[in-house]
Parts: structure tokens; C-alpha cells; sequence
């Protein structure tokens, strides 16, 4: 069964310093794949092209990170955001991925979409249709102030975009207490699967339904939280969010 879709790779001033530090950011334009990160299986899928990969990157809510610890692999899911060419993650203080971050930590960092059941008439053809991105390199925790106050409002704004000005921002204490990693975007791919159901030639004349079922992620109404005041009307951005 071709199911090889993961296979491939002060607060005032704090806000100014952010806004100083995302005008530094620079995307490069395309990748040169390393041998880490060429795809292999099925390498027609593979795509090198930054901005391509940096839309499945910002389309996407959930990364999974990998890492190794005491020789034993883990695998996480953590909300992430994209700034300029890097990701940002969050960890706790006291996880096992922390130990050590200060001299970096190796990651690997997995981000799918799956936007389709491939449906072929037989069943080892089935699939799906994906898009999906592997990033490798080295961690580091974010310890400058304003860097890290710009990665929790790029977190909270890819939630839903409208929702930081709204909220309580981080204090100073919540932000010495929140831990950030970040992960330069230099090794990465990114593979995609879309299209019809593409079946043996002898299997088309089988009497079997073949097709493709789309899958979406689709928000629903916004449910108001008990302790909210009645009066407060439902912003915009929530009662009108769609994906």
C-alpha cells in the first residue's frame, strides 16, 4: 500500500526590539537539497522551492519534533511559528529536550497536510494526497528578550491572526519563565503528493469505484467561555475565521 506520505525532511520596549528584530530576517530563495533531506522514495515529489515549503509551513498549526535523549528517541507535537527562515517551538523547562539546548540540541522537525484519501481500485495503490516538510539542524534556546516576546506574538497570531492586540501580552515574569526554541530553516524539503488515483493499466476496467475524497481542517462557530462577560460582543476575527 503506497501510505509513504512520511517518508522523505519592559514589554513596551520589548515590542519595538521585535518589530527591529523581524526586519532582519532575510528568506533566501530556494534550497540546494543535502543528502539528509533529498527525497528518495518517490523523488518526483520532492520540492526545493523555499517559498513553497514556507507555505506548507505556515498552512500548518501542529509541528512533530524529534530529538534523542539518553539514547532514547522522542517525538513531540507543539505549536510552532514561522519568522523570516526560522521556527519557533516551545519546550518546557523541564523536559527532556531542554537538557543541554544551551549548545544546541539535533532536531528533526516534521510539519503534514493531508489533503486527500487517494481511493484506487486496488488496494495497494491506495495513498493520500499530502503535502509535507522535514527541518533538521540544531535548537537553540532563545534568550533575548525581544526575540522571544516576537516569537510568542508570531504564535499567537498564527492561532488566529488579529488575537494579539486583544489579549494580555507576556509580562516580565511570564517571559523569563517561557522557554523558546528556534531552528534556522537551512536543511529542509518538502514533499508533496496531489492528483488523480493512479492506477495499473489492467486495473481500469476492474468495476471497483475509484476516486478522491478531499480532507479539510474546518473551524467551527466560536464557543464562548462560561466566565466571559455576556456583554462582550464575539470579535471579528474569531466569529469570522475560516481555513
Amino acid at each position: 500500500m503506497k501510505l509513504h506520505f512520511l517518508t522523505h525532511a519592559a514589554v513596551a520596549q520589548a515590542i519595538n526590539s521585535a518589530l527591529r528584530f523581524l526586519k532582519r530576517c532575510i528568506v533566501l530563495e530556494g534550497l540546494t537539497p543535502t543528502e539528509r533531506t533529498r527525497v528518495v522514495r518517490e523523488p518526483h515529489r520532492g520540492v526545493y522551492d523555499r517559498q513553497e515549503i514556507y507555505k506548507i509551513l505556515d498552512e500548518g498549526i501542529v509541528c512533530h519534533v524529534g530529538f534523542t535523549s539518553d539514547a532514547q528517541p522522542f517525538v513531540i507535537p507543539t505549536l510552532y511559528a514561522r519568522v523570516g527562515d526560522a521556527i519557533y517551538f516551545h519546550g518546557s523547562a523541564a523536559s527532556r529536550m531542554l537538557r543541554g539546548a544551551a549548545a544546541g540540541i539535533s532536531v528533526c522537525v516534521t510539519v503534514t497536510l493531508t489533503d486527500g484519501l487517494v481511493l484506487a481500485r486496488s488496494v495497494f495503490n491506495h495513498s493520500m494526497n499530502y503535502r509535507s516538510v522535514v527541518a533538521l539542524g540544531k535548537a537553540t534556546l532563545v534568550d533575548e528578550p525581544a526575540e522571544k516576546l516576537e516569537a510568542l506574538r508570531a504564535f499567537t497570531e498564527k492561532i488566529l491572526p488579529g488575537r494579539w492586540k486583544d489579549a494580555r501580552q507576556p509580562s516580565e515574569k511570564e517571559l523569563r519563565s517561557t522557554s523558546i526554541l528556534k531552528l534556522p530553516l537551512t536543511e529542509i524539503s518538502a514533499k508533496v503528493r496531489s492528483g488523480p488515483v493512479q492506477d495499473d493499466e489492467e486495473d481500469y476496467a476492474l468495476p471497483v469505484w475509484a476516486g478522491i475524497v478531499p480532507l479539510h481542517l474546518q473551524a467551527g462557530a466560536p464557543v464562548r467561555d462560561e466566565r466571559c462577560d455576556p456583554t462582550i460582543p464575539t470579535p471579528a476575527y474569531a466569529a469570522n475565521y475560516r481555513r
